[in-house]
């Protein structure tokens, strides 16, 4: 499924999940920042939501802002897809990410 087919509110929802793994390793790497910026920019996301994706990037999402249980089913290959796309872009998987990853792919199966 591609990404333009997601709602706005799913938009944002990716994002904010794009977000809270790659602070996984409690650092948020430039390619991963620059990975972020490309879809915001790809989604057309207005200045306060752009604004709200920026806040993530200094601190990361609260947990229950990332229930996995909240991605569509329709959506959760795609979700999963971008994610490890995500944590790859600064050429590593760390362990903290590939962990996180584990589990969101075991909790969305």
């Amino acid at each position: 499924m591609p990404l333009r087919t997601l709602s706005q509110k799913d938009r944002l929802r990716l994002i904010r999940f794009v977000c809270s793994f790659v602070w996984a390793d409690l650092e948020v790497h430039a390619r991963e920042r620059a990975f972020v910026h490309k879809l915001v920019k790809r989604f057309h996301l207005d200045a306060e939501e752009a604004a709200h994706v920026e806040e993530w990037l200094k601190v990361p999402p609260r947990p229950e802002e990332v229930d996995p249980q909240r991605i569509p089913p329709e959506h959760r290959k795609l979700f999963l897809d971008t994610i490890k796309q995500a944590i790859a872009a600064d050429g590593r998987i760390d362990e903290e990410e590939r962990e996180s990853f584990e589990v969101l792919e075991q909790l969305l199966r």
